[in-house]
């Protein structure tokens, strides 16, 4: 049986939220370290990363308060779900991580996280907090541009 090809889009969990509550300034692809059950339930596509954050401690960056659900055909020695987990990043990297989140109103939050060449990695992004009128105004012109796009359809 052949393999489907694989698109450019196949993440196995997105956080949408991000994009609407922050602004993305910078991106950075991270390895993360995981288990053996870990990686399983990640594969599977049992992971929530909507309410997690990156902390930086140490040198080391590290993943909040993501859910990676426990392995259903795990044992006893089953991963705790809501462990940290360190992020794989070179030196220089979180160098300019820290610098960036040492600013004010500046966070890291995970946006993707997927398979890479049997690897799983997290797309971070550095994010600063939007207020209520930009998000209202990025809602409008999204609206706006649906708008367009559907009369345009029509038309032709």
């Amino acid at each position: 049986m052949a393999k489907k090809p694989k698109s450019s889009n196949d993440a196995l969990a997105n956080n949408r939220k991000a994009r609407h509550e922050y602004s993305i300034l910078e991106t950075y692809e991270a390895g993360m370290e995981l288990t053996g059950t870990e990686i399983k339930s990640v594969r599977s596509a049992r992971i929530t990363i909507g309410d997690g954050f990156v902390s930086i401690k140490n040198d080391e960056a590290f993943l909040m308060n993501v859910n990676i659900a426990e392995f259903t055909a795990g044992n006893r020695f089953n991963h705790d779900p809501l462990r940290s987990r360190k992020l794989l990043l070179h030196k220089r990297e979180i160098g300019k991580l820290q610098a960036a989140i040492a600013q004010k109103g500046m966070t890291i939050v995970p946006l993707k996280v997927y398979i890479k060449h049997g690897f799983a990695k997290v797309l971070i992004g550095v994010a600063q907090g939007k207020h209520a009128y930009d998000k209202r105004e990025a809602l409008k012109k999204r609206d706006q541009q649906r708008d367009i796009d559907r009369a345009l359809s029509q038309r032709y």
